[in-house]
């Protein structure tokens, strides 16, 4: 049995990586998912590769642009109906990651796109999850939200703090609305993200981290809990990688 057939699923920042990940495993179990991205051409490449078919649909959208997030919204909404469950997962980092390094344009780009771009996405499909009373929101926020180092930057774990105190402080109003709030916290995963370290990645090291499908896998073992079961934060890490 499909554990989430028929279920309205919005995955940001779907195109490649853990959102193309997590998005398959959607589909996989039912869903009809849309992914979203600021990339047309990637997020064709990313449906190409999901083969949803009529249960996958994208948009190309930064979801840095609040008035870009309402529009795609209010469009699937009248494709589909409300969203029911929300994986806030876009995000960025830069390599130029110390506070030295850092410019202002460059920290305003970082908490714009991890950041208040999860702010946005949960500001326009609240009102259909407060209408239906009912509703997941799982943002995808980083080890780097719970211990801050140089690894992952100043303006990254700012960000990642952030998403944090948004979904915590949302789970905490929203507790008796039947919506639930989960931040996921992942260690280092191989993605394209990590072209973007000050030090290359070696072969070795990718092999000992996450892969995009653990975190996916996470995430489909929140998503499917019954609606009693709420997990307002879950750690998922390599078993080499140090967290104290």
């Amino acid at each position: 049995m499909e554990k989430l057939a028929g279920k309205v699923c919005l995955v940001t920042g779907g195109s490649s990586g853990i959102g193309l990940a997590i998005a398959r495993a959607f589909l996989e179990e039912g869903a009809r998912v849309a992914i979203v991205g600021r990339s047309e051409t990637k997020l064709r490449h990313a449906a190409e590769q999901l083969s949803g078919g009529d249960r996958l649909i994208f948009y190309a959208v930064d979801v840095a642009v609040p008035d870009q997030v309402r529009t795609t919204v209010q469009r699937l909404e009248e494709c589909w109906g409300s969203v029911e469950i929300l994986v806030n997962n876009a995000g960025l980092n830069l390599r130029q990651r110390s506070v030295r390094e850092l410019t202002a344009e460059a920290w305003q780009l970082l908490l714009r796109t991890n950041l208040d771009g999860a702010f946005y996405c949960i500001h326009a499909v609240l009102p259909g999850m407060l209408e239906r009373q009912d509703g997941i929101i799982i943002n995808i926020s980083s080890t780097a939200g719970k211990r801050a180092s140089p690894l992952g930057g100043a303006a990254y774990a700012a960000s990642k703090f952030g998403m944090r105190g948004l979904g915590l402080c949302l789970a905490a109003e929203e507790k008796d609305s039947g919506i639930r709030v989960s931040n996921i916290y992942p260690g280092e995963v191989d993605t394209p993200i990590l072209e973007l370290r000050p030090q290359p990645v070696s072969v070795e090291q990718r092999r000992r981290i996450l892969r995009a499908e653990d975190v996916a896998a996470a995430v489909l073992f929140v998503a499917t809990l019954p609606p009693r079961v709420s997990v307002p934060e879950l750690v998922i890490k390599p078993t080499a990688q140090v967290y104290i």
